[in-house]
């Protein structure tokens, strides 16, 4: 079928197209986006910052990348050196970032690569923690070929967030951006030194934002908090540190890691956001030291179990696994393990890692309002926050029982849950990772589970200890026997939230979790 248009048709049609076109380009931010301003470094930006435009990521380069450094870090060889062990001491992902140098074979010292920004004229460098930590010297380049000593002026490992010091003025610098702010999809360029070619520059967009649970590994620390900007713009050895850069100009993350099977980029990056190291910056610089308000618990993301016996309307919230140490805050307002952390300061958690950056910004000493739900009930809490441990490596309390308890001696299989468990004894735990330490009040080991079974989902596998349960009662498992008397009490269709232990990443210490099951046995 042919359409009979006139010329004054024609005029009208391609008049309204253009007004529908502008509406619509509004309406999806590509106008303001086209003309965006941004004050930077004490100047000003204004360009056609979309990335189609020929002005685009070469206007942000331009600005940016002066303010980027490199960073060399050399340590003197020591004869118990970590990287005798090829840095053991490392969370998996972060090896990728170190020259793996042996100094029985070398008589220098060891040298590693990274990257750094500037973010006051004065010398104030932000970088991560891992790329200076345990260093001896440490060297910042500017792309201008001026080189200077750097001081490390205070260093994070919970958040891989170091502040470096070095001497000079009118130096080049960058603007802070709110990450918070930032959208999936938009364009992010990443600046750094990667695999020895300095001050490269890449694109990408914004892959996803608070991965948390995703990266659990990347930090030992329990008291890592895990939040981190997902991008494709690529990120290799080197990048380490530098600045992870939206099209206005403003530094969003530190890129920190890349997760990766070969160690070289392979489409994900991760950066830490800026809103979390400039809090860190801003900590050391004030009082010489991180000050980090804490609550005291252990958290997990909420799973659909998690919300149907909780009666959610959504699966969303942070889930209480432990309480890490008697007389800490929360355990002292009345929280327990179980209880699902749905709003703090009236604002709605929707993951760990929003809890965790909410806290983050408090100071010891001051109260964050807590609303939960414990298995249906509403709860609301006061919380007068604590001060960490200096300590970064505390121990997590265990409630698994020392190898040397006695109990009865049969395994036995849950249908209602599909496992099968056991009693402990010592070389089941060295076996399955468990510290040699552990000690504690009981507890039967899950020596299989059904692939089929309703328990599949929640574990996963084998090589947990089940010590308790907090739900549909609280009650203590130190035997077998106890463990069938919990299960005898249930039937098809009703939830148990069981109390587990496994080992926490480097085998020293246990970490612990609600894990909520519906029961559906034969």
């Amino acid at each position: 079928m042919s359409l009979n248009l006139t010329k004054p048709r024609i005029a009208v049609i391609a008049a309204m197209a253009f007004a529908g076109g502008v509406l619509f380009a509004s309406s999806m931010d590509w106008t303001r986006v086209a003309g965006a301003q941004s004050r930077i470094g004490g100047r000003t930006l204004a360009a056609n910052l979309s990335p189609a435009g020929e002005n685009g990521f070469t206007a942000v380069a331009e600005l940016v990348t002066p303010a980027v450094v490199s960073i060399t870090a050399e340590r003197d060889p020591r004869p118990t050196d970590a990287r005798l062990r090829g840095r053991q001491d490392l969370p998996p992902g972060f090896e990728q970032f170190f020259g793996q140098v042996d100094p029985r074979i070398q008589r220098g010292p060891t040298v590693a690569g990274g990257s750094g920004f500037i973010v006051s004229s004065d010398g104030i460098v932000l970088t991560n923690n891992h790329v200076v930590e345990g260093m001896d010297r440490v060297t910042v380049d500017l792309t201008d070929r001026r080189s200077f000593k750097a001081k490390v002026i205070g260093r994070d490992p919970q958040t891989d967030v170091a502040v470096l010091k070095i001497d000079g003025t009118n130096l080049p610098t960058v603007a802070l951006g709110d990450d918070a702010k930032t959208r999936v999809g938009e364009w992010a360029v990443a600046i750094g030194n990667p695999l020895g070619l300095d001050f490269t520059v890449t694109a990408g967009i914004i892959s996803a934002k608070g991965r948390s649970q995703e990266l659990r590994d990347l930090s030992r620390d329990k008291y890592a908090i895990q939040d981190f900007i997902q991008t494709d713009a690529a990120i290799n050895p080197g990048n380490s540190g530098g600045p992870l850069v939206n099209v206005r100009g403003e530094v969003i993350g530190i890129n920190a890691a890349i997760a990766s099977q070969t160690g070289t980029y392979t489409g994900y990056g991760f950066a830490i956001p800026i809103t979390l190291a400039k809090s860190v910056m801003d900590d050391i610089i004030a009082h010489g030291r991180v000050r980090r308000a804490i609550m005291g618990i252990s958290l997990n993301e909420v799973t659909a179990a998690d919300a149907a016996v909780n009666k959610l309307k959504a699966i969303a919230g942070a889930k209480v696994a432990s309480l890490n140490s008697p007389n800490f805050a929360a355990e002292k307002a009345g929280l327990e393990p179980g209880d699902i952390i749905i709003r703090a300061d009236g604002k709605p958690i929707d993951r760990v890692s929003t809890l965790q950056r909410l806290v983050r910004m408090h100071q010891p000493g001051e109260s964050v309002t807590i609303d939960a739900v414990r298995y249906g009930q509403s709860k609301s809490f006061t919380i007068k926050l604590s001060e960490a441990p200096d300590s970064a490596a505390a121990q997590i309390a265990s409630a698994v029982r020392s190898p040397d308890a006695t109990g009865d001696a049969t395994a036995v299989t849950s249908k209602k849950l599909g496992i099968t468990v056991e009693p402990i004894t010592a070389a089941t735990l060295q076996a399955n990772g468990y510290p040699s330490s552990v000690q504690g009040a009981g507890g039967v080991f899950v020596k299989s589970v059904d692939r089929s079974g309703p328990a599949q989902s929640a574990l996963g596998g084998p090589g947990w200890v089940i010590t308790g349960t907090v739900f549909p009662e609280r009650t203590t498992i130190r035997t077998v026997a106890d463990f069938q008397k919990v299960m005898s009490t249930l039937k098809d269709g009703d939830y148990v939230g069981l109390q587990v232990e496994s080992p926490a990443p480097g085998g020293k210490t246990t970490q612990s979790s609600v894990i909520n099951v519906r029961v559906g046995g034969q």
